[in-house]
């Protein structure tokens, strides 16, 4: 048989947003490396004002994956398409997700209709938000994986949703005691997922209906490694999480971290250059980690206080927030951040600090000598970053899964160190000021540094030749090349 006979072709359906096509083509870009029997199209169904990202992004990506835009959506007044509908609404993921649906059946049509037999589709990966290209793979017989960007503690809690649904009529939001999740550390009902919180909310029905996809899925995808999550991968494969159904294959194919970030900002590296080894704080929320101005100026006078190096990525206000009015601004104006911050703070710590409006190049600067300490939103690809970088960590979880992430890596794993919230999610400057003293000091952040040394060190074994990761990436593969669809084995 030819090598190009023996090719087999994968799909990928990213959902929109950065971070969601970053992460599963970091996964295409890392299957290629160690299996040139593989090739690997990503389709692109992103509204059109995310293309200013992505079109220059998937310039500078590795020629060996190729890329296909679905046709634009025309959407239904009942869904807003302005910049910020998704992150404002991430019921839109999924609505956006079925309203693709015919696009994809043509997509893969097309693909499966190839005369060369290499280059018809032998699976579809799907992202966990565009769980609904699922049942376009089953009408065309492809099997369809899930590729889940977070770790195994959040998988384990997804997968038993559909059970904690079955148990009580009552809204997470509205209980006071603590969820029992096989693999996961008991947490408070509230700190569940935040979409997961309200029985009666649009996205909460989405969630239900993609947990139980996940279930009848050829495979689970996540980016992790077993050493990491020994206790919550232990009981996905027993199947404890899926008490009344069958658990499909799962592959922990992780750490995947991106090689690069595709650097647009280089000055902020010139700057940490310049610093002493170890010597700064790195401090960045995500994409959608925005804060009020009264949390920024208690972000501020914690770092004045610890009087730290620090470098700091600051999001404008929302729209709501109360300095708008004070500035006579509209929010979509530059105030300039001697506005936002308290006043005389950006003079004050000129010669300590930086602060760069909304993004930084997160992998580089964590890959950079000077830097000795992260505080994040405890995001799954912010921790896994971390941990391949061997940067310790204070965690302040925002949204999504992050206080389900937290449990483990902060209360049972003791990974990482984490800040104490008000009810309503505020940090005081005392209480950030003091965890950021415990983590840069020497001795009182050692315990801390060397759990992230001895974690960094089994990460770089699993993806090693012969490790956890990489032994899972090779039967993901040859789940692929069997198209095996779940229910034919």
């Amino acid at each position: 048989m030819t090598e190009e006979a023996d090719k087999c072709h994968v799909v990928m359906y990213p959902s929109p947003g950065r971070g969601h096509l970053m992460s599963l083509v970091e996964l295409a870009q890392s299957l290629l490396r160690h299996h040139s029997c593989l090739s690997v199209t990503v389709l692109i169904s992103s509204p059109p004002h995310l293309l200013p990202f992505i079109t220059p992004y998937i310039s500078s990506v590795s020629p060996s994956i190729a890329f296909r835009h679905l046709p634009s959506l025309s959407l239904p007044h009942s869904l807003s398409s302005t910049p910020t509908a998704f992150s404002d609404d991430p019921a839109m993921y999924f609505e956006y997700a079925h309203l693709n649906n015919p696009n994809l059946h043509q997509a893969l049509s097309e693909l499966l209709s190839a005369s060369n037999p290499s280059q018809k589709p032998k699976a579809l990966v799907v992202d966990f938000f565009y769980g609904a290209g699922a049942k376009v793979a089953a009408a065309l017989h492809l099997p369809a994986y899930f590729y889940f960007p977070s770790g195994a503690n959040p998988l384990a809690a997804f997968l038993y949703f559909p059970t904690l649904h079955k148990l009580t009529n009552t809204s997470l939001k509205d209980q006071d005691s603590s969820v029992d999740i096989p693999g996961v550390p008991p947490i408070p009902a509230k700190h569940m997922p935040s979409r997961m919180l309200d029985r009666s909310s649009r996205i909460y029905g989405h969630f239900l209906e993609t947990s139980v996809r996940l279930a009848e899925s050829a495979g689970l995808i996540s980016n992790t490694f077993e050493a990491l999550e020994p206790r919550a991968v232990k009981a996905i494969l027993e199947g404890l999480c899926l008490p009344d159904g069958r658990t499909p294959p799962v592959y922990c194919i992780g750490p995947l971290v991106a090689a690069n970030d595709h650097i647009s900002q280089r000055d902020c590296l010139s700057w940490l250059d310049s610093q002493p080894s170890g010597s700064v704080l790195f401090m960045t929320f995500g994409s959608m980690g925005v804060f009020s101005s009264k949390q920024l100026r208690e972000i501020a006078h914690a770092l004045e206080r610890t009087g730290v190096r620090f470098l700091w990525v600051v999001r404008r206000p929302p729209p709501h927030d109360e300095i708008w009015g004070n500035l006579a601004i509209k929010p979509e104006d530059d105030p300039g951040m001697d506005a936002i911050l308290p006043s005389g703070f950006m003079d004050r710590t000129k010669d300590r600090g930086l602060v760069l409006k909304s993004w930084a190049p997160q992998v580089a600067v964590l890959s950079h000598g000077s830097v000795g300490g992260f505080v994040s939103h405890c995001g799954w690809n912010s921790v896994m970053e971390a941990v391949c970088a061997g940067v310790p960590m204070i965690v302040w979880p925002l949204y999504a899964e992050q206080k389900l992430i937290r449990a483990y890596v902060a209360g049972e794993m003791k990974l990482v160190l984490s800040v104490a919230e008000t009810e309503d999610g505020f940090v005081t400057a005392d209480e950030l000021a003091g965890r950021i003293t415990e983590l840069m000091c020497p001795e009182e952040g050692r315990a801390v540094r060397e759990r992230v040394a001895e974690t960094r060190n089994a990460a770089r074994e699993a993806l090693s030749e012969g490790g956890s990761s990489r032994v899972a990436m090779a039967k993901l593969v040859d789940s692929f090349r069997s198209g095996m669809v779940r229910g034919e084995e």
